[in-house]
């Protein structure tokens, strides 16, 4: 047992006499690692101070690669626009017409994106590229405007506007095959180009105006001048009728033809431009309108009482056409209220004019009718009035410019003003028509007036003054009565006040039969005897005349003489001025003489009658024979 531990324990001593064997190896290799270890620092030290300065060489020549290659892909980049340069010349010169529009406008779009970015590099040497570029694309914007303006040629032929209008058809404007093309043509060659001449207007928009103007003006032309031709009075005393002249189909034409051309404008340009090219285009077409209402103002001037008709007609159309184009389009309202501003201050200066004409006409007469017929210039007046009335907007709008009662030839021309006409102003409402009631009314005033004061100046006989005052009033009071006056009256309580004209020239006429009624006016004294009984039925005239003395019978047979002589004169003067008479007159005169002579004669004749004892000497008629003599008057 002493022997096995011994030999475990000689095993055990090897092993470790082996591991420090071991260990002493592992120590010695140690040893000499470090020593390599510090051999090889020393030598790095020594590689790295001798190779850093071409690392930090090497680090620079890298950068310095980096940015040559970066700038050569930069010069690449700014050459390429060149490339196909002359792919898009051959393009351009050929023109839109050989290569088509579509292949013509995306070329010179290429163009000009290389001409962009040339632009943008701004290096010298691009300078002469970027010229031929730019001269190029402008070469190839004329193009496209030959072309946009040979494309509107085709359909510039002037129309016939009467044919639209009496057929009741739209005017024609482009056709829309070619619109959508024009509008790309438009849309490029307006495209960052200054706006020069014409105001605002584009290259595009001035040959659209000088193109188009021409098609409107050639096509108004003869409206124009028809307008002016069926104006032209045939004699100097025709009062113009309403639609006579043809003013209203040349409005008519003017607002077809205008929102025809307007509705190609919205559809060719951009939004921005619609207002400018509108109103060039038809500022030649305007110029020709505003010329023939010059023209038509020179003739109305000339006549103007017989033509006033025809400005307020022309009025009434040219702001209704302003209203309407406006309404449309929102343009040329200003354009068209000063074309018709001449006529317009001529209808206003006849408002104090037709007033003046009657104080004229009625101051330059030395003399009336010896039978009390009317005048003509009553008939003429009133003619006139009814055909005034029918003009309500137009004469409305002018005497509210001017003013309640401010009729007079100076207001009415130093009250010139032009506004703008709007939709509101052609609802003539309550104010408008009270104001042109007015003024009726005031002309007939005047009109009676004046007549009365002619009479007063010419004639002495009551008769001839009652009759001829109210034939006069007659003829006034039957043409309101069949004329939109009467209704224009009673629709604004105006007053009529020819009943109290007529009523005077009534009175003044029988006036001159108040010497009959003198002759059976009697006294009778109550306290001289018994009262006369009431009542007529018990009148006994034998007892009356036989009660009366013979100074009192001689006074009776005087007043029935007196009575005779004047009732015959009268009747006989009457039945001579009958024939003169207007019918209401006639019927009229005789009823009111028979209401004022019959009861009179009726109570003097039951009374005193048979102072004659039934001769006749005195006493020459009886009531019923008095009676029908009365009646025939009418």
């Amino acid at each position: 047992m002493v022997g096995t531990r011994n030999v475990i324990f000689a095993e055990e001593s090897a092993e470790v006499e082996l591991l420090r064997a071991q260990a002493e190896k592992q120590k010695d290799f140690n040893k000499r690692l470090l020593v390599t270890l510090g051999r090889v620092t020393d030598l790095g030290n020594s590689l790295k101070l001798e190779l850093g300065p071409v690392y930090n060489d090497t680090q620079s020549l890298q950068t310095v690669t980096d940015n040559a290659g970066r700038l050569l892909n930069e010069l690449q980049k700014q050459t390429r626009p060149l490339e196909g340069k002359g792919d898009e010349e051959r393009t351009i010169r050929d023109g839109p017409a050989a290569v088509g529009v579509k292949s013509y406008l995306a070329s010179l779009k290429r163009a000009e994106d290389k001409l962009s970015n040339l632009k943008s590099t701004n290096f010298r040497v691009n300078q002469e590229a970027m010229s031929e570029l730019g001269n190029l694309l402008n070469y190839g914007r004329q193009q496209l405007l030959a072309l946009f303006e040979s494309l509107l040629q085709e359909d510039a032929k002037a129309i016939e506007p009467l044919q639209f209008i009496t057929k009741q058809l739209s005017f024609p404007g482009i056709p829309q095959s070619k619109l959508s093309e024009l509008a790309a043509l438009d849309g490029f060659v307006s495209t960052n180009q200054p706006r020069t001449g014409y105001q605002d207007n584009t290259p595009s928009g001035r040959i659209y105006a000088d193109v188009r103007g021409l098609y409107l003006s050639s096509s108004l032309q003869n409206l124009a001048t028809a307008s002016i031709s069926t104006s032209r009075k045939k004699s100097l005393d025709t009062v113009y009728r309403q639609g006579t002249s043809g003013i209203g189909t040349y409005a008519n034409a003017i607002e077809g033809i205008f929102l025809a051309e307007w509705r190609n404008i919205t559809l060719i340009f951009s939004r921005d431009t619609w207002s400018t090219v509108f109103e060039h285009t038809t500022q030649q077409a305007i110029a020709e309108f505003s010329k023939t209402l010059r023209e038509l103002g020179v003739q109305i001037k000339s006549n103007i009482t017989t033509d006033c008709f025809l400005a307020y007609e022309i009025v009434g159309i040219a702001n209704l056409l302003a209203i309407r184009i406006d309404s449309q389009t929102g343009q040329l309202k200003q354009q068209l209220v000063d074309a018709v501003k001449p006529v317009r201050d001529i209808a206003k200066a006849s408002i104090g004019e037709l007033l003046d004409d009657i104080r004229r006409r009625m101051g330059a007469m030395i003399s009336i009718p010896n039978d009390g017929a009317a005048l003509p210039i009553t008939t003429e007046v009133m003619s006139r009035l009814q055909t005034l009335v029918l003009y309500p907007q137009p004469l409305s709008s002018t005497l509210t410019s001017l003013g309640d009662g401010n009729w007079s030839s100076s207001a009415s021309v130093n009250g010139s003003t032009a506004s703008l006409p709007s939709t509101k102003s052609f609802d003539v409402g309550a104010d408008g028509n009270q104001i042109l009631a007015h003024y009726v009314s005031d002309s007939i005033e005047m009109l009676l007036s004046n007549l009365e004061s002619l009479t007063k100046r010419l004639v002495r006989s009551k008769a001839v003054h009652g009759v001829f005052m109210a034939n006069n009033v007659a003829i006034v009071d039957r043409m309101i009565r069949s004329s939109e006056i009467q209704s224009l009256f009673n629709s604004t309580s105006t007053p009529n006040k020819v009943e109290i004209w007529r009523k005077k020239a009534t009175g003044t006429y029988l006036d001159a039969w108040r010497e009959p009624c003198a002759a059976l006016m009697d006294v009778q004294y109550t306290n001289r005897g018994a009262r006369p009984p009431s009542g007529s039925n018990a009148i006994d005239s034998a007892v009356i005349v036989k009660s009366l003395n013979s100074k009192d019978k001689d006074a009776l047979k005087e007043k029935f003489k007196s009575f005779n002589l004047s009732f015959d004169a009268l009747s006989a003067k009457h039945k001579e001025m009958s024939q003169s008479m207007e019918r209401e007159v006639r019927s009229q005169l005789a009823r009111d003489i028979q209401a004022m002579i019959e009861p009179l004669y009726a109570r003097f004749w039951d009374r005193y009658h048979e102072v004659d004892k039934g001769r006749g000497k005195y006493v020459r008629y009886d009531k019923g024979s008095l009676s029908a003599q009365l009646s025939s008057m009418g």
